[in-house]
C-alpha cells in the first residue's frame, strides 16, 4: 500500500536521462545530491528531526491562524497587463501575478486548500485567502516555478493553469515533475544557477543561487532550487522563492543589483531551522545586501508551515525595516501595487 500511494502522480517523478545527466554536471552536485553554496544543515547540532516534530505536533502554539477572515481586494486577473511599469498582485504566501511589458508573469502559485500532496494533510489556508480559484488564469504568458516543494509547486493548481500556459521557467531538474504531469516538454525552460533565458518581450530571467533544500518524497536535493533575477526593459526585480540568509545575497547585489524590488520570504522560520528559512530581521538584511529599493515581504498571510503566530512575521519585518530605515510595500491581498506608483504599507493585518 505504501508503494502505491508515494507512486501517486501529485509526488512528482525524480529526474532521469539527460536532464538527470545535466544535473550531474552541476558544480554544486556532490556526494548523490544537490548542495547549497554553504554548508547547509537541516537542524542545528544537537537537534533531532523527531525533537521538532515533537514540538511541532504536541507544543501548544498560539495563535497560528488568524480568528477572522484576512481583508482581501478581488483582483484583476484578466486585465490587460499594463506598460513599461510593472504591477503586482499577491495572492498569499508566494503566489504573485507580474504583469509588465504586456505580459503576465505568474509566479509559485498555490491555490490548494493545503500545501501538501492530500488536502487532509497539513494547515489549512487561512480564511478569506481562497477567493481566487487557479482556473481563473487562463492568460498566462510565462509560469516561473522556483522549486519543487508542495507549498510552491502545488499539483493540483498546476494541472489547472499550466495547460494554457505559453512557457514556463524553472529550476533544473523541476521539469520532470511536469513532464510526469503531462506538460508538453517544449514548453519547459530549465535552469541551473547564474543560467539565463530571454523570453517575450526582452524579458531575461536570470537562475541565481538560494540557500534551500528539495523533494517531495524521501530523496532530497535532487532537483534545483533558485531564486530569480528579471530583468525587463526598464527595471530589474528579484524573486526570492525561497532561502536562508547567507552571503549569496551580497554576491547577488553587487552582480546583478541594484534592484528596483525584492520579493522575499518572511515567513516559515524558526530556531530548530535556521538556515534554511530566513528570520524577519535577515530578509531585511538581505533586501539590503541586494541592494534592493524597496522589499515586499512574501511566503505568509496564507499558511501556517511553523510555530510562530500568523502574524508574527509581518510585525517583526515591519520594526526591523523601520530601524534600518528601509521601504517597504506590504499589499493586502489581491490588491495591485504599481512600482513606485502605488505603493501600499498600511498595517491592515492589525485590523
Amino acid at each position: 500500500m505504501f508503494l502505491i500511494i508515494i507512486s501517486l502522480p501529485v509526488f512528482g517523478r525524480l529526474p532521469r536521462g539527460l536532464r538527470l545527466e545535466k544535473i550531474h554536471q552541476l558544480p554544486n552536485y556532490r556526494d548523490g545530491a544537490l548542495q547549497n553554496q554553504s554548508v547547509t544543515p537541516m537542524q542545528p547540532e544537537g537537534v533531532s528531526f523527531f525533537k521538532i516534530l515533537k514540538a511541532f505536533l504536541f507544543e501548544k502554539h498560539p495563535n497560528k491562524s488568524p480568528d477572522k477572515a484576512l481583508p482581501f481586494v478581488t483582483p484583476d486577473i484578466a486585465g490587460e497587463p499594463g506598460s513599461a511599469t510593472p504591477e503586482i498582485i499577491w495572492f498569499g504566501h508566494s503566489s504573485y501575478l507580474i504583469k509588465v511589458d504586456g505580459l503576465r508573469i505568474l509566479v509559485d502559485p498555490i491555490f490548494s486548500i493545503t500545501p501538501s500532496p492530500f488536502s487532509f494533510i497539513g494547515s489549512k489556508a487561512f480564511k478569506g485567502t481562497d477567493v481566487v480559484k487557479a482556473e481563473q488564469f487562463k492568460n498566462i504568458d510565462i509560469l516561473l516555478i522556483t522549486h519543487d516543494h508542495y507549498d510552491h509547486l502545488d499539483y493540483q493548481s498546476i494541472l489547472k493553469i499550466a495547460p494554457e500556459v505559453k512557457t514556463i521557467i524553472t529550476s533544473l531538474g523541476v521539469g520532470e515533475h511536469l513532464e510526469k504531469w503531462g506538460i508538453k516538454a517544449e514548453k519547459i525552460n530549465e535552469l541551473s544557477w547564474n543560467q539565463s533565458i530571454t523570453s517575450f518581450n526582452g524579458l531575461e530571467f536570470t537562475a541565481v543561487p538560494a540557500r534551500h533544500f528539495t523533494g517531495r518524497k524521501f530523496k532530497r536535493n535532487q532537483t534545483l532550487w533558485s531564486a530569480f533575477v528579471l530583468k525587463t526593459a526598464n527595471c530589474k526585480l528579484f524573486l526570492g522563492g525561497d532561502s536562508g540568509y547567507d552571503t549569496h545575497f551580497a554576491k547577488i547585489g553587487e552582480e546583478f543589483g541594484p534592484f528596483d524590488l525584492a520579493l522575499l520570504e518572511c515567513g516559515q522560520y524558526n530556531a530548530y531551522w535556521p538556515y534554511i528559512h530566513m528570520f524577519p530581521e535577515e530578509t531585511v538584511q538581505a533586501a539590503i545586501d541586494l541592494k534592493a529599493k524597496v522589499l515586499m515581504p512574501v511566503h505568509w498571510g496564507k499558511f501556517s508551515l511553523a510555530m510562530h503566530p500568523w502574524d508574527e512575521p509581518i510585525k517583526r519585518i515591519v520594526a526591523a525595516a523601520a530601524a534600518k530605515q528601509f521601504p517597504l510595500v506590504i499589499p493586502k491581498l489581491g490588491e495591485t501595487i504599481v512600482l513606485n506608483e502605488y505603493m501600499p504599507s498600511e498595517n491592515w493585518w492589525l485590523k
